[in-house]
């Protein structure tokens, strides 16, 4: 992968609080790219509350209640804040088979695939996500050791494979709605995510 370049970052008063926003792209005409949000009480000598988030335009900004992963946003947001932490926010929408193929792959689960069949019916990896992407940014920030936000084992394995230690991992389990019930399901059982019973 090429390696990404630290392009710009200035400071982001949220509901949550007070962070920095710094962009990270390979080329500075970038237009979407990688984000860190960093609290102002973010300290890398110390394990960082830390969430690889990958972007969901549909969760994060519409609130879709076909996934957790807006509500995971939120929650991570939230503990960044009270713990001094860092959100990396991945350009790798639908687990990175961009947001046209996301609609696609929805229409297929409304006629009954689960997610992962979805994407495998229009020849698409069921999680072609990469995490060396989050490696090179909490590089750039210092950061060696963290309590990981996630229920994704892969997502633990990345970053167990890299110079950063997982000191913890921190689950965000959100509660499961009727639209969301056999996504999760599949999430937790074909997938292996960490959801509990």
């Amino acid at each position: 992968m090429d390696k990404l370049i630290k392009q710009g970052q200035t400071a982001l008063p949220t509901s949550w609080g007070n962070f920095t926003m710094i962009a990270y792209s390979v080329s500075e005409e970038e237009p979407m790219p990688h984000l860190a949000m960093v609290h102002e009480d973010f300290d890398p000598a110390a394990p960082v509350y830390l969430r690889i988030h990958s972007e969901c335009l549909t969760g994060d900004l519409f609130h879709s209640h076909r996934c957790d992963c807006g509500e995971q946003l939120d929650r991570a947001m939230q503990m960044a804040a009270e713990k001094g932490g860092v959100v990396l926010y991945l350009r790798q929408e639908g687990r990175g088979i961009g947001l046209i193929n996301k609609i696609k792959a929805y229409n297929l689960q409304d006629q009954g695939l689960n997610t992962a069949e979805a994407n495998s019916h229009l020849g698409l990896d069921v999680d072609g996500r990469h995490y060396d992407i989050a490696v090179q940014m909490m590089r750039d920030l210092k950061i060696d050791r963290v309590h990981l936000l996630t229920n994704n084992p892969l997502k633990v394995e990345a970053i167990d494979q890299s110079s950063v230690e997982v000191v913890s991992r921190i689950p965000l389990v959100i509660a499961s709605r009727a639209e969301n019930y056999d996504y999760l399901k599949t999430k937790k059982e074909l997938m292996g995510h960490f959801l509990g019973k």
